[in-house]
């Protein structure tokens, strides 16, 4: 009877806002989301985007644990959309030079959810890393 009272979180569970509802589980993994962050996922969400898809993407994500999401998604992804929304929760967490040991278990949970192994995974974390490492850039 009192879960009449919830407010029912529906989303389109397109590709796209799986990677922004990934995306914001990996940016929420540390207790904060920062603005520099949910600008970034504007961007992911596309120049369309609306207020109204990010807070729907917000309001999903707040009220479903990853597990749960994982098990809607994971069957209705092709392979090639598992391993965009993961190598892009990667390089989100590894942006600021180190992923948090959170952020490494959602990834390490999503990647398993997904069926990708860490032998597909390392050439690909090779390059973000190598992407990401800017100080190259000032030796």
């Amino acid at each position: 009877m009192f879960n009449m009272f919830k407010s029912q979180s529906s989303l389109d569970l397109s590709p796209r806002n799986c990677l922004a509802v990934s995306l914001l589980y990996c940016m929420a993994s540390d207790g904060e989301i920062d603005p520099e962050e949910v600008g970034h996922l504007m961007s992911v969400l596309g120049r369309n985007a609306t207020r109204q898809q990010l807070d729907a993407v917000l309001k999903y994500m707040r009220s479903t644990p990853p597990d749960q999401f994982l098990g809607e998604v994971a069957p209705k992804l092709r392979p090639e959309q598992k391993l965009c929304i993961v190598l892009n929760m990667i390089d989100s967490a590894m942006s600021d030079g180190e992923a948090e040991p959170g952020e490494e278990r959602l990834i390490l949970q999503f990647a398993q959810a997904f069926g990708l192994t860490e032998s597909e995974l390392t050439p690909h974390f090779r390059t973000l890393v190598v992407k990401n490492d800017r100080a190259v850039l000032d030796r």
